[in-house]
């Protein structure tokens, strides 16, 4: 009997939906089951680094089984990010970029291959570890927003750092100063339905930065954004990126933000094609051209 051996094009494109709404669902059961994770696990320390790269990957391979057919995800990717770079990874459908994403961020493990976050590997993790990790270290940014609807904007925002057991007073003041950061200090009190598109994405972007996560992830951040609002969730980012040092990496399909990151990773068929260097780290994007009104009325 023979195996049919395939490309990733034409299967990953329907999946990459199925897995956009299954991560958010992993990361709230995660939130539940272990809600006491400001205890660390015996046996399971995570001991971080503070230097060398923020993420780096290894000879990163995924292949899925579907059947009889065998689909090569991701090839063997290599890549170094260090702290405070803003990397933006392109590439067509089915190319593996949400695959890619998936494993930097802990929401599935590789089929072969390492990936380091801080200097710890963390296809090494056990479950209630990674969930920790995950919560205290990655910080992600959905397409769709992911916002809880009956909760208050403050509440979304300081979910992750109530998981992480943040005292309370401090959770206030970052809660605080992160909704100034985005331009909604005064819709604090709002739930998420009442706000516009461009308002949940910048609440998304300020509960990603609440534990001060080594990386922050962002899938299409712009993907269900008019052109305007999309170009000031752009400028949000990298703001965000210049300001606090963070460290993020974006897949997008949107050429524009992808020209204004520090690095643009080619993904094709699972491999890095090439890579070459952003506006960013050119020089060409001006300080002036990040500042963004406070008003809230993306």
């Amino acid at each position: 009997m023979s195996v049919e051996i395939i490309g990733p094009s034409s299967f990953l494109s329907s999946r990459r939906v199925i897995l956009s709404a299954m991560n958010c669902l992993n990361l709230l059961f995660s939130i539940s089951k272990h809600s006491n994770l400001a205890k660390q696990p015996k046996g399971e320390e995570i001991h971080m680094k503070g230097d060398g790269y923020a993420i780096e990957t290894v000879d990163l391979k995924k292949t899925y089984l579907m059947g009889l057919v065998t689909v090569y995800a991701l090839r063997g990717v290599n890549l170094k990010i260090r702290h405070g770079e803003m990397v933006s990874v392109v590439g067509p459908s089915g190319s593996g970029k949400s695959t890619l994403l998936n494993m930097l961020g802990a929401l599935d493990t590789p089929t072969s291959g390492k990936v380091a976050v801080d200097g710890m590997d963390i296809t090494r993790l056990k479950e209630k570890a990674l969930s920790r990790f995950r919560n205290r270290k990655i910080g992600f940014i959905f397409q769709s927003y992911n916002l809880i609807d009956r909760s208050k904007v403050a509440k979304n925002v300081e979910l992750p750092a109530i998981v992480a057991g943040t005292p309370k007073d401090i959770r206030d003041r970052r809660v605080r100063e992160l909704l100034e950061l985005v331009g909604l200090g005064d819709k604090a009190d709002r739930r998420p339905n009442a706000l516009s598109g461009g308002e949940q994405q910048r609440v998304a972007i300020a509960r990603a930065l609440i534990n001060d996560p080594a990386f922050i992830l962002a899938d299409e951040p712009t993907g269900n954004l008019d052109s305007k609002t999309g170009e000031e969730i752009q400028n949000l980012l990298l703001r965000v990126n210049e300001e606090r040092n963070a460290t993020i990496v974006i897949v997008t399909h949107n050429v524009e933000l992808a020209e204004k990151t520090g690095r643009i990773l080619h993904l094709r068929d699972g491999v890095v094609e090439k890579e070459r260097a952003g506006l960013t780290s050119q020089g060409q994007v001006k300080r002036s051209d990040l500042d963004m009104g406070t008003d809230g009325r993306t």
